[in-house]
């Protein structure tokens, strides 16, 4: 995997690998480079598990709380 791909931010096209939801967190999987993509909820989930096996974690679950630029009527 190249770094450009690696550090890209996410957005609504990347999907949870578990639910289908919007993605917020890319794992790299250190033994076949390999990623997988979660929402927040199943990234918690599978933390504990992954994380020891990763050899990246991209986590950009701060955006959920942050407010558009553009007020909603």
């Amino acid at each position: 995997m190249t770094t450009a791909v690696a550090d890209r931010t996410l957005n609504a096209l990347d999907r949870c690998d578990r639910c289908g939801a919007q993605a917020y967190v890319r794992v790299v999987l250190e033994s076949s480079g390999g990623e997988l993509l979660f929402c927040g909820h199943h990234a918690r989930a599978v933390e504990a598990t992954l994380k020891p096996m990763s050899s990246g974690w991209h986590d950009e679950t701060d955006r959920l709380n942050e407010k558009a630029a553009v007020p909603v009527d």
